[in-house]
């Protein structure tokens, strides 16, 4: 899979560009905030229909101007060429491929793949549990759009189950309409955590043999902390187990008025050698976690999806030293596209410049060099 061509209309600083990029490596050099991050933004913004920057989407449209088109055509792993665009305005957005506009965000994802590396993944070990689900399930949106959907049905149950709960009237609740929806929270419940168990468990199986490679610093895995152990999903009396579980909290949601128990509270952690990496480790090894978190990725996407993601490196290379530079470069095949942004080409290894597409980046002027 490569990103063949990329057009761009006001996106952040950019007023319009077209790129023909080459298969393999792109790299993007400038000063800080002249539009290398944006290129990068766009193209991760039209595989997943999201930022990795902003939760305000509006906020990628130009200042002054009423939308962002994204336009990119790109070859597939069956050696056809496909188009996607996303066009984005106050009003929304609406999502083609190849030229049909697709109805529900569902049918437009998992087709383009990216992976994304740069400094803000230190939020992932850092930050809240909703930037990790958050994490979790824009990944999973990658490998089986069906989860997008099960998702939306799931926050449309709760959402309903916890304007529920706010009813000003206690004395007009409904417990046997009540159940009914809690059941349906519970069925969906048990279809999400399932995915995110076996999803967490691929990494798993692969993320030693990467961190050993780039690091080499002890034991590292992930566990899902969920509120249904992984064990239980055999249980043939799980909904029942799960439905008594709710029923011990009744009176605290009634109290809280919002929904206490569920799939979306849980939360993931890394790691290494038994410490949590949030606690105990030091900001390198916390970076040094999430790339092989990523790298890990890569590898499963490779298994699951028999392709391989398109990779975004966001000037991560500034932060690490030329050993674990090496040793992050060579999981990347000379098959696999590559887009790279640095202030600084010192940065790179000399084989990826030789082989490389260079472009010039100055207030949203890109200049590729001969």
């Amino acid at each position: 899979m490569f990103l063949k061509s990329l057009s761009l209309n006001n996106f952040r600083n950019i007023s319009k560009v077209s790129f023909n990029f080459d298969k393999n490596i792109n790299i993007f050099i400038g000063n800080n905030a002249q539009g290398k991050t944006n290129i990068l933004e766009s193209i991760y913004f039209l595989a997943i229909t999201k930022s990795h920057r902003t939760r305000n989407e509006l906020n990628l449209i130009k200042n002054g101007e009423l939308y962002t088109k994204i336009s990119g055509t790109f070859k597939g792993d069956n050696d056809t060429t496909h188009s996607l665009s996303i066009l984005l305005n106050e009003n929304g957005k609406k999502v083609t491929v190849d030229n049909i506009m697709q109805r529900k965000i569902s049918n437009y994802l998992s087709r383009l793949n990216v992976i994304m590396f740069c400094p803000d993944d230190l939020e992932i070990v850092k930050g809240s549990p909703s930037i990790r689900r958050r994490f979790l399930n824009i990944e999973l949106s990658q490998f089986r759009n069906d989860y997008v959907l099960l998702l939306k049905e799931y926050n449309q149950i709760l959402k309903q189950r916890n304007e529920y709960l706010k009813q000003k009237n206690n004395a007009k609740f409904d417990r046997t309409y009540f159940n009914i929806i809690t059941n349906k929270l519970i069925d969906k419940n048990i279809e999400i955590v399932k995915i995110r168990y076996d999803f967490i468990n691929k990494i798993n199986k692969e993320l030693q043999k990467v961190f050993d490679n780039i690091a080499d610093m002890g034991v590292l895995n992930i566990k899902y902390k969920s509120f249904i152990n992984e064990e239980y999903l055999e249980k043939e009396d799980l909904k029942e187990f799960l439905l008594n579980k709710y029923n011990s909290i009744f009176m605290n949601e009634l109290l809280q008025k919002t929904t206490l128990l569920g799939c979306h509270k849980d939360d993931f952690k890394l790691y290494l050698n038994n410490l949590d990496v949030t606690e105990f480790c030091s900001q390198g090894q916390q970076r040094l976690s999430i790339l092989s978190l990523k790298l890990s990725e890569i590898e499963v996407f490779i298994k699951e999806k028999k392709t391989k993601p398109i990779i975004l490196l966001d000037d991560i290379f500034s932060e690490l030293d030329d050993f674990k530079k090496n040793n992050i470069i060579k999981y990347f095949k000379r098959d696999d596209q590559i887009f790279i942004t640095t202030t600084d080409i010192k940065d790179l290894n000399k084989n990826i410049k030789e082989k490389a597409s260079i472009y010039i980046v100055n207030n949203g002027i890109f200049t590729k060099e001969d």
